[in-house]
Parts: C-alpha cells; structure tokens; sequence
C-alpha cells in the first residue's frame, strides 16, 4: 500500500502527517487486522497444550446437554 500523506512541519521540522481518509480507513483495519492475528497467535498459543475432544464426543457431549 502507498501512502499518500501531506507533511506538515514546524519550526522547520515534520510535525504531523495528515492522511486521506480513505487511506485513514485502510491503515486502521490493516492495523484491526493486525491485532486480531496477534490475539489469535496468543490464544493458540496458550492453548497449545490444552486437552481436546474430536467432533464426534464433541456432538455427544452437547446432544446429553
């Protein structure tokens, strides 16, 4: 992705970057999408090692339920 930002500068130095807000929108959901993976990364990792039930006993269990 390109970004097409206008610097803005004070004192000669770049202050701010103001953005479309178009491209605003894509860079938050890049970023929503980020955090999700990085959420998701963590929880599997957690998990790793946790005890699991295949579909079947997994049908059982909510069938008795």
């Amino acid at each position: 992705m390109t970004i097409h930002a206008q610097i803005l500068k004070r004192n000669g130095k770049n202050e701010f970057a103001v953005l479309s807000y178009e491209e605003f929108l894509k860079i938050q959901e890049i970023l929503d999408n980020y955090a999700d993976l990085k959420a998701l990364r963590l929880a599997k990792a957690k998990e790793k090692n946790a005890k699991t039930v295949s579909l079947k006993e997994a049908k059982k269990i909510i069938r008795f339920n």
